[in-house]
C-alpha cells in the first residue's frame, strides 16, 4: 500500500529542491531520513518534514493499528514541479527596472512497504485462485 504527501508553494527554486529530492528517491525511509538529516541544503529540512508526514499518512490509512518499522516502507517517487512565480522590480542605473522573479515550487511524495501487508496476501491468494478457476473453466 502507498501514501502520497504533498507539499505546495514552497519559497525556494524547484532546481534548488530536485538537488535534495534525487539524493532521497528509491531509498528505504530510515536511510532517507538519515540524509536529510545532515543535509545541508535548506530543502532538507522541508523535504523531512514531508517524509514523516508521508509516514504518518501511511499509518494512519491502517487506522493506526500497524507501525512502519516492521514494514520496510521506501520511498517509492518523488518529485519536484514549478510553482507560481512572483515577479517583482529593482531599481537600476539609468532609470531601468531589472525582473526579479521569486520562484516556488510543488513537491510529492510517495512512500510504499516492501513487505507486504497481510491484507494485501490474502488478495493476491485470492487472486491466484481466481485466475486459476478461470483457466480451468476456459479449458
Amino acid at each position: 500500500m502507498e501514501a502520497v504527501a504533498k507539499l505546495k508553494n514552497c519559497p525556494m527554486s524547484a532546481r534548488k529542491m530536485r538537488m535534495v529530492v534525487d539524493t532521497i528517491r528509491g531509498k528505504d525511509v530510515e536511510t532517507a531520513l538519515n540524509i536529510l538529516a545532515y543535509t545541508k541544503r535548506e530543502g532538507g529540512v522541508w523535504i523531512e518534514k514531508l517524509l514523516l508526514s508521508a509516514i504518518s499518512n501511511w499509518e494512519n490509512k491502517l487506522d493506526g493499528l500497524e507501525s512502519a518499522d516492521d514494514y520496510d516502507l521506501f520511498v517509492k517517487t518523488a518529485f519536484v514541479d514549478e510553482g507560481t512565480m512572483l515577479k517583482r522590480f529593482r531599481p537600476a542605473p539609468h532609470g531601468r527596472a531589472h525582473r526579479i522573479r521569486k520562484r516556488s515550487n510543488h513537491v510529492t511524495l510517495v512512500v510504499e512497504n516492501r513487505v507486504l501487508l497481510d491484507r494485501e496476501e490474502e488478495g493476491a491468494e485470492t487472486e491466484e485462485v481466481e485466475a486459476k478457476e478461470v483457466i480451468e473453466n476456459e479449458d
